[in-house]
């Protein structure tokens, strides 16, 4: 079994950070993505697991929540301020064509499917958008080297 990296973050600009807990990542690329909000001059304001959204499992029919792992806001290039709840997701968990044949993971998968719905439109009706982000989003790298 692989071990996550997990931990409590400590913003180096607490300003910015606005929930209510300390934050806590639960694996590398969450730990990245706070230094980067931590960081960056264009990120206003952010905070950690913060927003409650309510959906149904397809699995089970009940009507849980789903807590998304960011809000942030942030500056454009032009100074237009604007506001995401962000999620930090495999590309692997991500995609149908990766998921294989592993019925845990198909079935993950469809419940992610119905949590994003859930956060899209619950966005949508905050003025928010909602966008899943994963390893290839976080790491870009540039392909000239």
């Amino acid at each position: 079994m692989s071990k996550f990296a997990k931990g409590k973050f400590t913003p180096k600009n607490p300003e910015k950070y606005i929930g209510i807990k300390s934050p806590t990542y639960r694996s590398s690329w969450e730990f990245a993505f706070m230094n980067f909000c931590d960081s960056h001059p264009s990120i206003q304001k952010w905070a950690s697991e913060s927003i409650k959204i309510p959906y149904q499992n397809p699995l089970t029919k009940r009507v849980t929540v789903y807590v998304p792992d960011f809000f942030i806001q942030y500056l454009d290039k032009n100074n237009n301020l604007f506001s995401e709840v962000i999620e930090i997701k495999p590309q692997n968990q991500q995609l149908l064509e990766k998921i294989g044949r592993n019925t845990a993971r198909q079935a993950q998968y469809v419940v992610n499917q119905y949590k994003w719905a859930a956060a899209t439109a619950w966005c949508k009706g905050h003025g928010l958008k909602f966008r899943v982000l994963n390893e290839t989003d976080i790491f870009h790298q540039s392909k000239t080297r």
